[in-house]
């Protein structure tokens, strides 16, 4: 055979081989885009939800494999939050779903044409402050991050008018068409107070030297002090509880947040192992305790939840900073000028304890924008304290006190511009 019979023959393998590469490469590439087009057809799947915060203040994390398409928007009767999901299957542990905090139910289910729906059901009016869609820093997939805060109807009705003008849904990662970004005017607002009776429930607080309860007490003398703020005919009066009912410290908070309060009053009246200490005392919210009696009765007070087994833990860093975030200077000062002007009005009526105007971190001072203070009427392990705290007339004249204190109150935010 001849060099030319060779190459010929080489030339007629290779082109035989040649086709049947190309026939092959035909036949892969219909595969290849239809394994693409499956790809993009896929499902999202959220495949972990998280949850943290309380009554005041949550954050909620969604994981996804892949970028969510989101939508979102507000309903009211109860107050929810809706958020769709387009092309989403679920894939979450139903017991990560377990409602707490702000929030009273979640729910979630696929509602059909390809859009999966969440629902959030509050713990009455919220706002959202932030809902944002992240890429993980490690690239494996994405979330979305939901920050909701206890607000009142007016903020939430507020979002919902905002809403109807904005086409009725907002997409995630629109920054300026949010719904719910924070308080509105309200100029027909009148100053508003709410007066928190500590403890009740099963929880019962401290117990007096003859069997006196101070869940009964500070109800008592709550009561009495509400009728005469509502008498002055000046205010919005509230409380946060006027029935023997337990209550979470985070839910005190949220209360006087949905009632927009410019004033908070929290009533107790506690027990010390020191003999012959005795008299009132008026707390405002401090990181750093200003004695250790203060710390140690913050201490106490703070235990509350656990009395229901319901207490919350911080779950992570970033939730922490959140909660740490509730305590900002402006409210803080009010809190310290109302505190101020309540000791000088208390000190003419009724005995107060040396250094009488103290603070300490107590949970149920951390409203982030409420000026606060916790008024312990007396230590009911002193046998005249508490004797005093069940005479009508000695409740009278420090309710009437606690009146005129905020009578001034009112006129001073008045008078530099900041009425409520």
């Amino acid at each position: 055979m001849g060099l030319a019979d060779f190459t010929d023959k080489g030339c007629r393998v290779g082109g035989q081989v040649l086709g049947a590469f190309c026939l092959l490469l035909l036949l892969a590439i219909p595969c290849a885009f239809s394994s693409l087009a499956n790809a993009a057809d896929a499902p999202l799947v959220a495949k972990g939800y998280k949850m943290a915060g309380d009554a005041a203040k949550m954050r909620i994390v969604i994981d996804f494999d892949r970028e969510p398409d989101v939508k979102w928007f507000l309903l009211r009767g109860p107050n929810r939050l809706v958020i769709d999901l387009a092309n989403t299957r679920f894939a979450i542990d139903a017991k990560d779903l377990k409602a707490r905090g702000l929030v009273r139910g979640v729910r979630l289910g696929e509602l059909g044409d390809g859009v999966s729906r969440l629902v959030l059901t509050g713990k009455g009016p919220f706002a959202v402050d932030k809902l944002d869609v992240l890429k993980n820093e490690d690239g494996t997939g994405y979330r979305i991050a939901i920050d909701m805060s206890a607000a009142s109807e007016r903020e939430f009705d507020a979002a919902l008018a905002n809403q109807a003008l904005t086409t009725g849904s907002t997409v995630s990662t629109d920054k300026g068409g949010r719904v719910g970004t924070g308080p509105v005017s309200n100029p027909g607002h009148r100053f508003t107070v709410v007066i928190d009776p500590g403890h009740g429930g099963v929880d019962g607080g401290a117990e007096g030297l003859n069997g006196t309860i101070e869940k009964n007490v500070t109800l008592a003398f709550a009561t009495e002090l509400r009728d005469k703020l509502a008498a002055v005919g000046n205010y919005d009066v509230f409380m946060t509880r006027d029935t023997d009912e337990f209550l979470r410290l985070d839910d005190r908070v949220r209360i006087a947040r949905q009632h927009e309060a410019d004033l908070l009053i929290s009533i107790h009246a506690d027990t010390i192992s020191v003999k012959g200490i005795r008299g009132a005392t008026v707390y405002t919210v401090s990181d750093k305790a200003s004695d250790p009696e203060a710390q140690a009765l913050a201490d106490r007070e703070n235990l509350s939840d656990q009395f229901a087994g319901m207490e919350i833990k911080n779950d992570n860093k970033e939730v922490t900073d959140i909660l740490i975030d509730l305590i900002r200077r402006e409210t803080h000062n009010f809190s310290m000028s109302f505190a101020h002007t309540l000791v000088g009005q208390l000190s003419t009526s009724v005995g107060l304890i040396n250094n009488p105007q103290r603070s300490a971190g107590f949970k149920v001072l951390k409203a982030p924008d409420v000026p606060s203070v916790l008024v312990e009427l007396g230590y009911l392990s002193n046998a005249k304290d508490e004797a005093q705290l069940l005479n009508a007339d000695w409740r009278g004249k420090a309710a009437q006190s606690i009146t005129n204190a905020v009578a001034l109150f009112v006129s001073a935010k008045a008078g530099a511009g900041t009425g409520g």
